[in-house]
């Protein structure tokens, strides 16, 4: 629900201010959000629960997130020139760890709440980094378009939606650290072919270096929010820009096809009226789990039967 909330704090300071009835009337004031915070609890049935995945949880949170993931939970993309600091900080404290990603002024900690209670925050000091579809001015022309969301609380509603997706997608990428047996099911039934519009689509092998490398181009954090289009994914596997028209349809065909594998797999779906694509939540589960045993689980069992 959108709630007006210019008007009704106007008419609160209406009855605070009487100024406003008198020297300064006609005149209103701009509220703003100086900071907002979104929390998402996951509550388990006993501290001893939470306390058996605090280790792997903090290993999970501080070594296999970076720069890229972080920055792809809060709907971001990772620029070849980063204008600012990604960090990442943990700390112990009773009755657990503590770890905090910080990007400019906006972080997302994860933390134990009371010992039965993995806590999530996504905090916005600067909501400049995210956008807002809104009325703006472009090239001297009023639009209805994406814009810079700003700290006015006209647009609340929209910082909700963008540190609750925040929270969502870091929960998504922890939950891949237990419930093998779930992941591996998973995995399981993306690898046999699917019928799909009349036709069989092969099975995707997460262990095979094509399939990894478009699992991971789709998983990208700056197609959270606004969707993946034909000419992003081919951005994001590498694919070089054709230099004849031939060239860009052969090309966009074959993209094509790739999205409709994921699609048949039920990993992404269409967003209707527009030319983009979403991941699904199964197809971000799916994505994560591929990715965490083929670069992490998968390389440690060689080693320790190498050893």
């Amino acid at each position: 629900m959108r709630l007006n909330w210019p008007g009704i704090l106007n008419k609160l300071a209406q009855r605070v201010n009487p100024l406003l009835k008198d020297l300064l009337k006609g005149m209103e004031y701009y509220w703003v959000v100086d900071q907002a915070e979104f929390s998402s609890d996951v509550m388990f049935k006993d501290a001893g629960a939470l306390e058996a995945l605090d280790a792997e949880l903090l290993r999970q949170a501080t070594l296999s997130l970076g720069a890229e993931e972080v920055m792809g939970f809060l709907g971001r993309k990772l620029p070849p020139q980063l204008a600012g600091d990604l960090q990442t900080h943990a700390t112990r404290r009773a009755p657990g760890a503590r770890v905090e990603h910080r990007m400019k002024e906006n972080w997302i900690k994860m933390y134990n709440q009371s010992g039965v209670v993995l806590r999530i925050e996504t905090v916005v000091n600067r909501p400049y980094e995210f956008r807002v579809r809104r009325t703006g001015k472009r090239k001297g022309k009023q639009i209805m378009g994406w814009f810079p969301l700003t700290k006015g609380v006209r647009h609340r509603w929209r910082y909700r939606e963008v540190m609750a997706s925040a929270n969502g997608r870091y929960l998504e990428a922890l939950a891949q650290i237990q419930n093998p047996a779930a992941a591996q099911r998973m995995l399981e039934r993306v690898c046999e072919p699917v019928a799909y519009r009349g036709r069989r689509r092969r099975g995707i092998n997460p262990l095979r270096r094509d399939d990894s490398a478009l699992l991971e181009a789709v998983l990208r954090g700056e197609h959270c929010i606004h969707g993946l289009r034909n000419r992003d994914l081919a951005q994001r596997r590498g694919l070089p820009k054709p230099a004849a028209r031939e060239e860009t349809r052969r090309q966009s065909a074959r993209v094509t096809r790739q999205l409709h594998l994921l699609h048949a797999h039920g990993l992404i779906a269409k967003i209707p009226r527009s030319r983009r694509w979403r991941v699904t939540s199964r197809g971000a589960a799916v994505s994560g789990a591929a990715i965490h045993y083929r670069q992490r689980a998968l390389p440690e069992q060689i080693m320790k039967l190498a050893a």
